[in-house]
């Protein structure tokens, strides 16, 4: 493979390796670190990669087993979520603020969600990819993303409206 076709090819999921080990890692330096490893490892391979059916998914699982072993190395358990990607069309103040503050709500609960259900949120809600490819990337089967995306759904719609109708009788 040359140069110019790994770039090619890297280039339409690179955002998405970034945004997954932001995700997991918080911090923008380590999630850039994390990114430009896993598109070296990518480069150093490049010749066995006609034999993967998707490197999105498999580049997007290596990013989540690397990100696993940073956060095991620094011997913590604390994942923060930051969405940062909700856009609206010329909004209000007023709906800038709402808007703001459902997803700082959003946030603060996926961080108490179960890691599993975290991770497949992320993954089939934020960046859009289908329960087959998730299956595949958490090594699970399709049964149990589904159930476990169903659940995560549920105690975020649940916990917004206990925030959201907090005081009203």
């Amino acid at each position: 493979m040359k140069e110019r076709a790994f770039i090619t090819l890297t280039n339409s999921f690179k955002d998405k390796l970034y945004r997954l080990a932001k995700r997991l890692l918080v911090s923008n330096e380590e999630a850039e670190d994390a990114t430009q490893e896993i598109l070296l490892k990518l480069w150093r391979n490049k010749s066995k990669m006609a034999e993967y059916k998707n490197v999105e998914a498999f580049a997007m699982t290596m990013t989540k087993n690397y990100c696993y072993d940073k956060l095991k190395a620094k011997e913590t358990g604390n994942l923060k979520i930051v969405h940062s990607n909700y856009k609206d069309e010329r909004p209000s103040l007023q709906r800038e603020v709402e808007a703001k503050d459902s997803l700082e709500w959003v946030s603060r609960i996926m961080d108490d969600l179960p890691e599993q259900q975290r991770m497949i949120v992320q993954l089939r809600d934020i960046e859009q990819y289908d329960n087959a490819e998730i299956a595949e990337m958490m090594e699970m089967n399709e049964t149990a993303v589904r159930v476990a995306l169903s659940r995560a759904r549920k105690t975020i719609r649940q916990e917004l409206l206990k925030k959201h109708n907090y005081g009203v009788v």
